[in-house]
């Protein structure tokens, strides 16, 4: 509920004759600034009930897979034959025209062009090519909707995370996960509507920093936020009593604490004080709620053939796409999971194969889960990075080994389940992966499409702050992309 309305229904009645000495002022200004003024002073027109769709969604819940750094296009499923017959031949200046690059090659005398050493073949009814890193994915490309052409301004880490979780490159926004929490609301009393999971890559080469804020609520009430589950001992800080301390002590001191806050909410009126109890009530139940959740050791010989014996392994990348599929099952809306180490600037043939064998099973055995349990039409999954990678190499280049910098122009990401249509495979790049040449997909327009199949017209799903109906999609014309929904 935008700040103004909550104030308006948590007020105390002292506070509400309080302010009845300025409605004689606010009147004469009203009549005076028009219309305009006395929106302004409120919030929307409308107060969105969580739940309340603009249409019957397709999907329920969203499982969103980050592959943080970027992983290369061209080694995986944007498939280029062309260019074994490019192999250190100059990247033509009719292909880059200028195009801004980073600090780690801009300095380049040359841009040679590094052709993919791994072998690619086609799968599936849909044709999909696929690289040999990913065995397992090739098995499912027909569940998969693949989307070639995905392009965006930001050459840069941390605004173009910032870009593909929140729709705006500058931090401070809600993210996906948290306007997803504000429109559909709770399925679990007992459990966070929106949960982070950053996992650890086996291939710990060069890391990128994965802030908090990416999982932000913005402007959004602080309810929204991601609520990050830590891989190794307790999965929250202070989830478990202290030795000596009853649940019964536990829970008076959270009654103090609480009138207390009420306290302060009737002297100062401030939302987000009603915020904090409610999620302090939140914590108190999961202490009883996320063991449970967390607790793999009655899961089956049979789930952990899908998943693979990595899934064993706290922290991992499989054990956290185990612990998704646990969550979709209780009623966990929104689960974000972070996968390291995909900046691949040198070495890609001793790391990529490491970052493949990381997901690849994983996302495999969690599809294959989901499908057997019928949770996979009403469970979204999303699988991408938040750039591609350029064909030319930085740094040395043989036929063996190369590195590639940042590409913001073309990358791939696929989806599956949740209304996605499978078999799909959309948009189309140029022989140098560099260029889109055929139906692009801009951020805000997959933003635009996952709201869709959640149920949303992207255009009308807004919150009001700072006198403005702020989108997940921004101001600039998006539009949701009809292809890839089933």
């Amino acid at each position: 509920m935008p700040p103004f309305e909550d104030y308006v229904r948590y007020e105390t009645r002292r506070q509400f004759f309080s302010r009845g000495a300025n409605a004689l002022g606010w009147a004469a200004m009203a009549s005076l600034g028009g219309d305009w003024l006395a929106r302004s002073a409120g919030a929307s027109e409308t107060t969105r009930i969580p739940g309340v769709t603009d249409f019957a969604p397709k999907a329920k819940q969203v499982i969103y897979l980050h592959m943080v750094g970027g992983p290369p296009q061209m080694d995986l499923y944007d498939y280029k034959p062309q260019m074994q017959e490019w192999f250190d031949k100059d990247l033509p200046d009719s292909v880059r025209m200028g195009q801004r690059l980073t600090t780690m090659t801009s300095g380049q005398k040359r841009f040679p062009v590094a052709p993919s050493k791994f072998k690619f073949a086609q799968h599936g009814q849909s044709g999909m090519w696929v690289s040999e890193l990913l065995p397992y994915t090739a098995r499912m490309v027909d569940d998969m909707c693949f989307i070639r052409s995905m392009h965006t301004e930001a050459i840069n880490h941390e605004p173009a995370i910032s870009y593909m979780q929140t729709g705006n490159q500058v931090t401070g926004r809600p993210c996906l996960g948290a306007w997803v929490s504000y429109g559909l609301g709770s399925m679990n009393d007992n459990l966070p509507t929106f949960v982070v999971l950053v996992a650890k890559p086996t291939n710990t080469e060069q890391v990128q920093a994965i802030s908090a804020r990416l999982w932000s609520s913005g402007y959004l009430s602080g309810e929204h936020a991601g609520v990050s589950f830590r891989s190794g001992g307790d999965p929250i800080l202070y989830i478990n009593n202290p030795p000596g301390v009853p649940s019964e002590i536990r829970r008076r001191t959270l009654d103090g604490l609480n009138a207390l806050n009420e306290l302060n909410y009737r002297k100062v009126g401030d939302p987000e004080t009603h915020t904090r109890i409610q999620q302090y009530e939140l914590a108190f139940r999961m202490q009883s709620s996320v063991p449970d959740l967390t607790n793999v050791s009655n899961e089956t010989s049979a789930t952990y053939a899908l998943y693979g014996d990595e899934a064993k392994k706290p922290g991992t990348f499989a054990h956290s796409v185990l612990l998704a599929r646990r969550m979709v099952e209780r009623g966990v809306r929104f689960i974000q999971i972070y996968h390291n180490n995909w900046d691949t600037h040198g070495n890609v043939a001793g790391r990529l194969p490491d970052q493949c064998r990381d997901v690849d099973q994983a996302c495999w055995g969690l599809v294959q889960d989901l499908k057997q349990r019928g949770l996979l039409d009403e469970t979204l999954i999303i699988w991408g990075g938040e750039f591609g990678r350029t064909i030319y190499s930085q740094g040395g280049l043989t036929k063996e080994n190369y590195g590639r910098d940042h590409h913001p122009r073309c990358y791939t990401m696929w989806m599956a389940g949740g209304g996605a249509r499978p078999g799909t495979v959309h948009g189309e790049t140029d022989d140098f992966s560099y260029n889109i040449v055929k139906d692009p997909v801009h951020i805000h327009d997959f933003h635009a499409t996952v709201l869709n199949l959640l149920g949303f017209d992207h255009e009308r799903f807004t919150y009001r702050y700072q006198g403005l109906d702020q989108k997940l999609t921004g101001v600039e014309p998006a539009r949701v992309i009809r292809e890839l929904i089933a």
